[in-house]
């Protein structure tokens, strides 16, 4: 039985799909490589790779395919191993696994582990973030066709029609306390986007998901949001509300989406917990966050 087992998501680069599976294949002759042809794919192959005995089961893709395996993994023995190959690799960058295949290659094979929490929005596990209203709004809007043609570009312009239109209104509830906003992000880490640290206070091992609270959702409200994000001056403005929590419930009169880690998991009602822990390979170093 091979020690590695790596699932591929073709679609994070199909225009050099073949070419990267060969790849792969030379690169790590020792792995099992376990192609995805559906969405829950990954999170079952994942599973039954984790039943099998293997020590590291890799997602090889972006931060929806590092969801699927994850929650392919949640409550088994095996590990997590990523090779970025995706749009968006936030979870990569927060735990400083290189971006170059040889080098994440050689975290993964240089055993090193750390245990992080593994967050829940209703039954979905969540490793990164998640959000209810504005981004999952965007995901919903953004299509395959898009993402391929624009890049990251197009979440932007996804974006500027949602905001164009009324806001949900969203009541959020945590420990005992009641809030009211626009938008909600809850993270397990720092990032958001590639660059973007948008919980400053987050640390993926410490049990608390990190919530920010958002009131308005106009074109200079969302402006305005950015530029504190920028500048890391967003948690002190007057209309966001930041906190730290072991769950909270958000809920609404209207239809919001709910997004997990770049992907739509339904809509609101939906609670947040902390629902266990993962092993994830890490560069020797630790795999703390990167500045």
């Amino acid at each position: 039985m091979p020690d590695i087992a790596i699932i591929l998501n073709p679609r994070a680069r199909s225009e050099r799909a073949h070419s990267l599976v060969d790849e792969l294949r030379q690169l790590v002759p020792e792995a099992e490589l376990l192609l995805t042809e559906a969405a829950g794919d990954a999170r079952r192959l994942a599973a039954q790779a984790a039943r099998d005995g293997f020590r590291v089961v890799v997602a090889a893709g972006g931060d929806g395919t590092v969801n699927e395996v994850a929650n392919g993994l949640a409550g088994g023995g095996a590990a997590l191993g990523v090779l970025p190959l995706g749009t968006m690799n936030v979870f990569a960058k927060e735990h400083s696994i290189p971006a170059q295949i040889k080098d994440a290659i050689a975290v993964i094979r240089g055993g090193a582990e750390r245990e992080i929490d593994l967050a829940a929005a209703n039954d979905a596990h969540f490793i990164q973030l998640a959000g209810v209203g504005l981004d999952a709004q965007v995901v919903k809007q953004t299509n395959w066709e898009s993402k391929k043609r624009f890049g990251a570009l197009s979440y932007l312009i996804s974006a500027a029609q949602v905001v164009s239109r009324m806001p949900p209104k969203l009541v959020i509830e945590s420990g005992g306390a009641m809030h009211e906003g626009s938008f909600v992000l809850v993270g397990n880490g720092r990032y958001y986007g590639a660059k973007l640290v948008l919980f400053p206070d987050a640390k993926t091992d410490d049990g608390l998901l990190d919530v920010l609270v958002f009131k308005k959702l106009g074109y200079l409200d969302i402006a305005r949001y950015l530029g504190g994000v920028l500048i890391g001056t967003h948690t002190k403005l007057a209309d966001v509300e930041y906190f730290q929590t072991h769950e909270l419930r958000v809920h609404s009169e209207d239809e919001v989406p709910v997004e997990v880690d770049g992907e739509l998991s339904g809509t609101a009602p939906v609670s947040f917990r902390m629902a266990g822990r993962l092993r994830v390979c890490v560069p020797a170093s630790g795999g703390s966050p990167a500045q």
